[in-house]
């Protein structure tokens, strides 16, 4: 028999990137009297690994739990960004409603709109948010139309389109249900969510059923699987039977090592959990996302959809530059193999394949971003290794004909940038979809444009800009391919030789293109030192000094003056390389280098390649 649990509620935080959902939750902690009055806690507390930190974007979910009026409100701090949507569609599972959260300002973006679906696709009630609302240019009358209006086209039911509103600033720690009311606490929010988010519902009596939602890594204690009680009670060392909806002959005994709940940050030990309870259990190898633990003699699985497929791959090769070994710690290909398969432990959005020879593993994910997280975690691990450029994973339809990734992009910019990012993005396949001016006379423009169109743009975008321009965009499904394009216009500049790159040598380079090496840096014959200003590589040598003579001092060689280098961030780089290229990425250095080293054997092959062309 169905009860609920009027003691427990299940909420997650979805918005758009950067929309406050993660200081929200700092909030809720802190004013539920997590924190002692004088423990010092750091800013955005649930952003734990660094480099969420230092990109200040979420990137796993994170489960947590305060008390309110002898509540218990679990909550999902969820991430924003679409590279890692395949961790929000899965975390939805375990809860009974969202609390969407939309910028003042910025109204409902993207990412609101992909998140939203799939809350209202679960049925899931709704808590509008108005975050951020003492910023200056606040227009929260303007972004209740806005959600109102998307919620219409999401076919919202009556229910959830009659969801209630609050207006609130995280970072000031308060909310109100008008904005005509005193602002004082988050007490408002909180009072809403025991109102409108139901309680869990379940039946105590029935056989255990646990469907795992999020896998956590511990080295110390192995794989922990996260999921919502649906029926019955768990306990520790009880025999369950585990099972997998889309995989009919996954069927195992197994035996709870021991069972969490969360309660603040931490997690504690209980021994047994029931009906609406989420809980972390540890103890059990094989657990996977969208597995089901279950108790009784007739075990049946609950459904869960599907992971989105990845839409982009790298390949990860063993760095065989002349500069390999010196840098790293961890540089052969076992290293590397075990390091990406161990990936997936935690990462259900990831897929990392064996090729043809054992130095290069093809690895697919979500996005540029996804990936690139995972190629500076393993940088700071100590890792060196090369990557190719990312190219989008093609489909075919049944007649054959092939199929490409399309995203959906929206791009606010100033209205004298609008004509060229058009022209730029008509350039790499990109449709215009539909045009708007805002009120403050930025326009925001709607494209259709394949993935791969996207690769390597960002950063021409920032520049076309000035800095100006947002841009956010979404993956819209595949389509039959649109045609070939240029990805880049601009060739590199080449090292000649092997040696140290020296001012003088540096100073003839800087006259062909931009730089991107100083002097004293180590260089090698293939290495990419910068970017030509015309469209052919050049090679170069900056490590040649000036012949002395009597008439010709040493001295007059610090006369000469360099331009500063650009030094490329990790997705600059990613971005910049170009097809016959590789990033050799090490704990201390990215180099951008030729995948054929000897310019001979580089002009034998792309003769051949034109050849065959």
């Amino acid at each position: 028999m169905n009860m609920k649990r009027e003691d427990v509620r299940n909420v997650a935080i979805i918005a758009h990137v950067d929309h406050g959902k993660t200081t929200l939750v700092d909030q809720l902690l802190r004013q539920s009297g997590v924190f002692r009055d004088n423990q010092e806690v750091q800013e955005r507390v649930m952003d734990s690994n660094d480099i969420e930190r230092e990109r200040g974007i979420t990137i796993l979910s994170k489960n947590t739990a305060v008390h309110y009026n002898g509540v218990k409100i679990n909550i999902i701090d969820t991430p924003g960004h679409a590279d890692f949507g395949g961790e929000v569609e899965r975390v939805l599972k375990m809860v009974d409603g969202v609390i969407l959260l939309v910028d003042a300002f910025e109204g409902a973006m993207p990412q609101t709109k992909f998140v939203l679906r799939k809350a209202l696709e679960l049925n899931l009630h709704v808590i509008v948010c108005i975050n951020k609302i003492d910023r200056p240019e606040a227009r929260p009358d303007e972004v209740i139309d806005e959600v109102l209006e998307l919620l219409m086209d999401l076919d919202a039911s009556d229910e959830q389109l009659d969801c209630p509103f609050l207006f609130a600033s995280a970072k000031a720690g308060h909310a109100v249900l008008s904005l005509d009311d005193e602002p004082v606490n988050m007490a408002p929010l909180f009072d809403t969510i025991l109102k409108y988010i139901p309680a869990p519902e379940g039946d105590p009596e029935a056989d255990t059923q646990v469907l795992i939602s999020t896998i956590d890594y511990n080295e110390y204690i192995g794989r922990i699987g996260v999921g919502k009680v649906e029926n019955g009670t768990i306990a520790v060392n009880q025999e369950v039977t585990l099972l997998n909806h889309h995989d009919a002959s996954k069927r195992m005994r197994v035996k709870i090592g021991k069972l969490y709940e969360f309660d603040g940050l931490n997690r504690i030990e209980v021994k047994e959990a029931s009906v609406g309870s989420i809980v972390a259990i540890s103890g059990i190898t094989e657990i996977h996302i969208g597995d089901t633990l279950c108790g009784g003699e007739n075990p049946t699985a609950i459904p869960f959809q599907k992971i989105s497929e990845p839409t982009i791959a790298m390949n990860f090769l063993v760095n065989d530059s002349p500069l390999a070994g010196l840098e790293g710690k961890y540089v052969t290909s076992r290293h590397l193999r075990d390091r990406l398969y161990r990936e997936l432990n935690t990462d259900v959005s990831l897929r990392v394949e064996d090729t043809d020879t054992t130095e290069c593993f093809k690895v697919s994910g979500r996005g540029e971003l996804h990936l690139s997280v995972l190629i500076e975690n393993m940088r700071r691990e100590g890792f060196e290794f090369s990557v190719s450029k990312p190219e989008v994973l093609y489909k075919q339809d049944e007649k054959g004909k092939r199929l490409e990734p399309m995203e959906l992009t929206y791009i606010d910019v100033p209205e004298e940038f609008s004509g060229s990012i058009i022209s730029k993005l008509s350039e790499r396949k990109g449709e215009l979809q539909g045009m708007s001016t805002a009120s403050d006379g930025s326009v925001r423009l709607e494209f259709s444009i394949p993935s791969r169109g996207l690769i390597g743009f960002r950063g021409d975008f920032l520049t076309s800009t000035k800095g100006t321009g947002v841009m956010n965009s979404i993956f819209d499904g595949y389509a039959p391919f649109k045609g070939e394009f240029q990805y880049r216009k601009q060739g590199s500049l080449i090292a000649f030789e092997a040696g140290e790159s020296v001012t003088y040598g540096l100073f003839s380079a800087q006259e062909r293109g931009t730089l991107f090496i100083g002097p004293g840096e180590k260089v090698y014959s293939g290495m990419g030192i910068g970017q030509n200003g015309k469209a052919e590589d050049i090679e170069l040598n900056v490590c040649k000094t000036k012949h002395l003579t009597n008439t010709r001092s040493s001295s007059a060689d610090e006369a000469l003056k360099l331009t500063p280098p650009r030094i490329l961030s990790l997705e600059q780089a990613i971005e910049f390389i170009d097809t016959d290229e590789l990033l050799e990425v090490t704990p201390s250095s990215l180099r951008i280098r030729k995948r054929i080293l000897d310019p001979r054997d580089r002009k034998r092959a792309a003769f051949k390649k034109a050849q065959q062309g």
